[in-house]
């Protein structure tokens, strides 16, 4: 405690771990990455009847990449660049049949 004049001011000690904001974990999670791993079972009279394997990796985007986790960059549903592929796929296709259907009637 450190008292100047007629007021009383309290001073925090630096080498106490003072506790992180959001902000801070969110940091250090997508920095170094988390996996929460589970297994839900259901049994009947020791039966198994189902298994569900969870598997969550919470990370940033370059530190799924440097663990050569990409899947979203071909799912067509999340990046144009894989649609505009199968596209171009399809377009390939299509005029390969169509060479071949007009190679035929010659």
């Amino acid at each position: 405690m450190v008292t100047s004049g007629s007021r009383q001011q309290y001073q925090l000690s630096s080498d106490r771990p003072q506790p992180a904001n959001l902000a801070d974990i969110l940091e250090r999670v997508l920095d170094k990455g988390i996996v929460i791993a589970g297994d839900i079972k259901v049994n009947l009279l020791d039966i198994e009847l189902l298994t569900i394997k969870i598997r969550l990796l919470v990370a940033s985007v370059d530190k799924a990449k440097e663990m050569g986790i990409d899947w979203w960059e071909n799912d067509p549903m999340l990046s144009s660049r894989s649609r505009d592929q199968e596209l171009e796929e399809e377009n390939r296709d299509l005029k390969a049949r169509l060479r071949e259907l007009e190679s035929g009637r010659e």
